[in-house]
């Protein structure tokens, strides 16, 4: 395999996180790439954030090389069984177990639509 380079890494399939925020500066979107630790963007459209946070991986990625640290490459959906353990305190698991036997759902239903709320 050639040597991976700053080419290698911008093409592969990374996840990005962009998400429009209002707070006490304004309204903005907010991106970041979900496997690259710390790198981030913003931009005042969805847009602009995109073009920006693709501007901020690139130079994210030139450090990484230069310095010759480690760079994760994503994760696809293969390494996700879909199943994982929680242990919660008893009166927790207790008051969900209640709640969806109200709702008329098993317990595992309602905890992942809880989850995804």
């Amino acid at each position: 395999m050639d040597k991976k380079d700053i080419n290698y890494y911008m093409s592969l399939p990374y996840n990005y996180l962009i998400q429009q925020v209002t707070d006490e500066s304004g309204s903005y979107y907010y991106g970041k790439v979900l496997e690259l630790d710390g790198c981030q963007s913003t931009g005042e459209t969805f847009e602009e954030a995109y073009k920006s946070l693709r501007e901020a991986m690139k130079g994210w990625l030139e450090v990484k090389l230069q310095y010759g640290d480690p760079i994760p490459e994503p994760t696809g959906d293969e390494n996700y069984s879909g199943k994982f353990v929680l242990r919660v305190p008893k009166s927790l698991h207790r008051q969900l177990a209640i709640e969806a036997q109200r709702e008329g759902v098993s317990l595992n239903q309602y905890a992942m639509y809880k989850l995804s709320r």
